[in-house]
């Protein structure tokens, strides 16, 4: 815990007392809709920085295939104009009990064609629904690549220790459209996961996703 919040510290002491530029200030809105059923919604609110670095306010809730609420999420996000960047969110997981997470990002590479970022996370999961159940952490990464912002990949790891799991993920991105205010995606990709007693097939997932800048 304490670590989380010398982070928070730190991001809020980097743009403190800090304007953000007339082109920074702008909400980010996205809605996802899964071929699974389930759907997500995000936003992102600048709050102040300068033109390098800028702090910003994000929220966003999850929901299931019968449209209930899987889980909601608030936190600070610092960017950085070179495509690096920090977070930090609490999230709330109905029927389990609370995260707090971390997330770093740095990018490797870009230019007017290729953008190649690595990202790492860790997360520390408070299952409060299960009253004997021990706090655990999730460690993990991987890499994201876009090519001319339109075509993508992904690929990702983590480790949960104390129930000894493991999750993978590989995924692509196509966009549709994209104007100085809004962008449609889509979205397939595969993930599966591992256990010491039951290993997952690999489960394929389509969706869109929709962002909306004002």
């Amino acid at each position: 815990m304490s670590k989380s919040v010398a982070l928070l510290l730190l991001c809020a002491c980097l743009a403190s007392g800090r304007h953000v530029p007339t082109r920074a200030r702008r909400q980010a809105g996205s809605f996802t809709v899964n071929s699974d059923g389930t759907s997500g919604a995000a936003l992102k609110v600048p709050l102040t920085g300068n033109d390098k670095n800028v702090l910003s306010a994000i929220g966003s809730a999850d929901f299931n295939d019968r449209h209930k609420l899987s889980a909601a999420s608030a936190g600070l996000a610092l960017d950085n104009v070179n495509g690096h960047g920090l977070s930090l969110t609490g999230t709330r997981i109905p029927g389990f009990g609370e995260q707090l997470g971390v997330a770093g990002k740095v990018n490797l590479f870009h230019n007017n064609n290729h953008d190649l970022s690595a990202k790492a996370f860790a997360i520390r999961n408070s299952p409060s629904a299960f009253p004997n159940a021990p706090n655990f952490n999730t460690l993990g990464g991987g890499l994201d690549y876009m090519f001319k912002q339109k075509v993508g990949a992904s690929l990702s790891a983590a480790h949960s220790d104390v129930i000894n799991r493991n999750d993978y993920s590989a995924g692509g991105k196509l966009n549709l459209f994209r104007s100085p205010s809004s962008s449609l995606d889509f979205n397939a990709g595969f993930k599966k996961f591992d256990t010491p007693f039951y290993r997952s097939s690999w489960e394929p997932n389509v969706g869109f996703s929709f962002s909306k800048f004002f």
